[in-house]
């Protein structure tokens, strides 16, 4: 209702049918209700914040202030506000290291022998255990001979008539050649005999190669080792006919002595060969699958004539004794060739390297309770232990564990002291004998404590009440 209205606040009054009905119908009662419901809500939250500042933001600006005071303390002292570092340390001692390459290999038999028999015939006798151990020249097998036998006295039988037919004609050159003498008989009747002769002897000759294949056949029907080692499994049963380079009777594989072909970078076969070409004997030991166990020691015997394009490889061969053995045909193992060693070279642990912004580098202790970096040039390494060339002195002593939290001029301690652990550290840091709650000092009659050294004892919940009665003192 504005001004221009003709309906004024009189005529309303005199009026009232013509207020509007939710005008009419509104009490006053329920503002000043709404009013109290206001001013009791803004109450508690002014309460609640009181509260909170006093139970919550005034202790710790009394913490903070108090830690403040106690780093002021220890600056003017002269200490740093950190605990030191407890850490494990090495000391650099001189030694030799193997220069040794590492390469993926097969132990490879030097004789792998598939028997088979040169003959044909039947299966009657098989003179061998599976997996028994077998001298060149054992029996192994045998074929029935008979047949071979009874083909044998044909082929002798036909030798000797053959031999009669030559001894007959070679009498009968002979006499051709007296007639022929007196002029008796003609030069064309000596010449057909000295021909019939010659016949008659590559005959003889044709007949004892036949008796000679046969005896070599039945020397065939008899099997045995041609190489020392161990024969594998039976892969035919006795009464079974063999076929002649056909079927397979077992395999004889040499163990005594044994071989491994590895492979080893391109890059390292010079190296290798210089060494080769010095008459030097180079060992290899053969490690198992996991490259933990060692399983024997053997020499390099030769290297491959080429290089192997697809891989940038070279094949190299060693040879093992394996009396025990310990190494199995085409058995996978990681081979490592000990080309030289290194003499008299600082050893700094492989735990104790670091890499990063200085480069390769180490924390040197300086005296016995500060680290420095230390940069370093690396050698040869040989697992957990590393040659350094430049860097380090036999002698020093390094940091190979709680290298993690360590920086430039840390404070540390070290965990061994004359052979005896010192209390391990806690987790923020600080020595485990300032976990222990320190006593409280004695306190004469009529003084009064201080309270800042009963506040630095005291459960938290103490410090806050003396802090609440700390202003009516």
């Amino acid at each position: 209702m504005n001004e221009t209205s003709p309906i004024r606040t009189e005529t309303a009054r005199e009026y009232p049918d013509a207020m509007p009905a939710e005008t009419r119908s509104a009490p006053p009662v329920r503002r000043r209700r709404r009013g109290w419901l206001w001013l009791v809500l803004l109450l508690i939250l002014a309460g609640a914040g009181y509260a909170g500042y006093r139970f919550y933001l005034a202790p710790k600006a009394d913490t903070q202030t108090a830690a403040s005071q106690g780093r002021g303390r220890g600056a003017r002292g002269g200490q740093h506000a950190e605990p030191p570092q407890a850490v494990g340390i090495a000391t650099i001692t001189p030694g030799d290291v193997p220069i040794v390459l590492a390469g993926l290999g097969t132990v490879t038999p030097l004789a792998t022998v598939t028997v088979r028999s040169q003959i044909s015939g039947y299966l009657t006798e098989i003179g061998f255990r599976e997996g028994q151990t077998v001298k060149k020249g054992d029996f192994l097998a045998q074929i029935d001979s008979r047949p071979y036998e009874a083909q044998l006295a044909q082929y002798q039988g036909q030798l000797m008539r053959d031999q009669a037919l030559l001894q007959n004609s070679k009498l009968d050159l002979a006499r051709f050649q007296r007639l022929a003498q007196q002029d008796s008989i003609s030069k064309q009747n000596v010449d057909t005999q000295g021909a019939l002769v010659k016949q008659n002897e590559g005959t003889v000759a044709a007949d004892q190669a036949l008796v000679d294949q046969q005896r070599l056949n039945i020397t065939y029907t008899r099997i045995v080792s041609p190489v020392e080692g161990r024969v594998g499994l039976r892969q035919i049963d006795q009464g079974n006919y063999v076929t002649a380079a056909t079927t397979s009777i077992v395999v004889v594989t040499q163990l005594h002595p044994i071989s491994v072909v590895f492979t080893l970078p391109e890059d390292d076969v010079a190296r290798v060969m210089r060494r080769v070409r010095s008459g030097a004997k180079l060992a290899v030991t053969a490690y198992d699958r996991g490259d933990v166990n060692a399983i024997a020691t053997g020499t390099l015997d030769t290297v491959d004539n080429q290089i192997d394009t697809t891989t940038g490889t070279v094949k190299l061969r060693a040879i093992f004794q394996n009396q025990d053995d310990a190494l199995f045909p085409n058995q996978f193992v990681n081979a490592k060739l000990t080309v030289d060693t290194v003499r008299d070279a600082p050893i700094v642990p492989t735990a104790a390297i670091l890499r990063g912004t200085p480069g390769t580098y180490v924390y040197l202790m300086q005296g016995d309770d500060k680290v420095v970096v230390r940069p370093i040039k690396l050698g040869e390494a040989d697992g957990a232990r590393t040659v350094v060339l430049e860097g380090l002195q036999p002698g020093d002593r390094v940091v190979v564990d709680g290298t993690d939290r360590l920086r430039d001029g840390a404070s540390v301690r070290v965990t061994e002291a004359g052979g005896k652990a010192v209390p391990a550290p806690r987790r923020d840091g600080a020595p485990a004998e300032a976990q222990a709650m320190p006593a409280a000092a004695p306190v004469t009659e009529g003084a009064k404590p201080d309270a800042t050294k009963a506040d630095a004892v005291a459960p938290e919940g103490q410090k806050r009440e003396r802090r609440r009665q700390r202003p009516a003192e």
